[in-house]
Parts: structure tokens; sequence; C-alpha cells
């Protein structure tokens, strides 16, 4: 069961009004549910467990602007309108959503998630501690921690902290080619503790001459490796990858 005072920061870091539709994964007993109906116009609370979708039925019943789905949350048709979404998402589901909601065709305004204290770090790292999913999140949206919040703040207790982040979509994306994008940062992360000169070589079959030279004209060194890469600087390779 989630804390008041935690659910409390999570509305705050969603922005919500009066107004606002709000997609939740994973419900569970409605802690979090209640909050969210008491703040916004229209709750669509996904919850898989038909166990749990009659206990959120029972404790939610005299919420007239909650409306309870029977689903797996990936696999859901997304609002065509505005929407934003709030979740205490569990562990195996973080990655996937993030990328749903994030290559949606109609991304929500904000996504707010109560994930893993270590997920979230990984979420909004910093060049010299960038990952593949920092960078895959980062390329479609501003993210940041808001909170993190102590194992003792659930019951039953998990085994670790967890943090509330907030991820703005971006609304407009940059002009390239986006599989190119991904293929060139997941070449360039396939071997983390190798060079980033020597993982590009090998996956382009690039001499490393080539590399070198492509490197250079974005102002990087093969010896780098690929965590002190910027979201810019993945942007840069791949602008300039037909050059190469």
């Amino acid at each position: 069961m989630l804390e008041k005072r935690i659910a409390s920061k999570m509305l705050i870091a969603a922005e919500l009004s009066d107004k606002d539709t709000v997609y939740e994964i994973g419900p569970g007993l409605g802690t979090l549910t209640k909050e969210l109906a008491q703040n916004a116009s229209k709750i669509i609370a996904i919850e898989k467990d038909p166990a749990m979708v009659k206990i959120l039925k029972e404790t939610t019943k005299e919420l007239l602007n909650v409306e309870i789905i029977q689903a797996d949350a990936l696999k859901v048709a997304l609002p065509q309108d505005r929407y934003k979404v709030v979740a205490n998402l569990p562990y195996y589901l973080t990655s996937p959503a993030i990328r749903m909601f994030l290559e949606a065709q109609n991304k929500p305004e904000i996504i707010v998630f109560m994930v893993q204290k270590e997920i979230a770090q990984r979420i909004c790292a910093k060049p010299s501690n960038m990952s593949i999913l920092a960078v895959s999140v980062q390329f479609y949206a501003k993210v940041k921690i808001i909170s993190i919040v102590s194992k003792s703040s659930f019951w039953p207790r998990p085994k670790v902290d967890s943090a509330i982040i907030q991820i703005m979509p971006k609304k407009e994306l940059p002009s390239l080619d986006h599989d190119l994008f991904f293929r060139i940062v997941k070449i360039g992360f396939k071997q983390p503790r190798k060079q980033l000169g020597n993982n590009l070589s090998a996956g382009f079959n690039f001499t490393k001459d080539k590399i070198e030279t492509w490197l250079g004209k974005n102002s990087l060194q093969p010896t780098q490796r690929a965590q002190t890469l910027s979201v810019e600087d993945w942007i840069a390779l791949t602008n300039s990858f037909l050059e190469a």
C-alpha cells in the first residue's frame, strides 16, 4: 500500500488539473487511484489481475470518475485525446511501459512513475553514466527524479528503495533516421567496457581511420566509451553517418 503523502508528491509531479484524463497502470488496492480521482476529471485504471479488479471496484465504487479496465496494460488502446499517465509500476513493466507511451502516436503530456531507485537513476543518468535505457528515454523526453522514496513507505515493505520520476515527452523530435540512430546507439553500447571506436568499427565494418574521421567530425575520440556520450552526441553521429 502506498502512503498518502507519497501519492501527493506524484500528483504534484503530474501537474494535474480537474480537466485531465489520467491513465493508471496496476492500481492495486486503489490508494493512488482515490487521490487521482479527487484531482482529475477521469481516471482509467488498468489492472490485469481479476481478483484485484474485484477489490478495486469495491474500494472505488463511490468514485464516479473512475473507469476500471481488466486488461494487460501493454495491450490497451491509448486515448486519442490529451491524457497523462501516473502509476506505481512493478519492475518488469518499467521499460516496456515507458517505451509504449513514448513511441505512441498520441503521447501523454506527462508521465509520472514510481519505479525502483536504481532504474530511476539509470533513466535519468548523465554522460559518464549513460546506458541504452537512458539514451532511449532521453531521446524522446526530458526526465528528472522528483523524490527518492524509502522502502519503509510501503506495506508490505519491498527489498529496495523507489523513486518518483517525471517524464515529459518532447513535442518535437530531432529530424533524423530514427532506426539508424538506435542502430548506432545499440552498436556503440554492444560491449560497454570496450572503447567506442572498437565497437563502431566492428559493428559497421569500418576501418579505424574511417572511425577516427567520423568521430573527429563530432569532437569525439575513439578511446571514449559509450556511456560518456550525450544524446546530442548520438544525434550528431547519426546525422554525419553518410559522411563517414
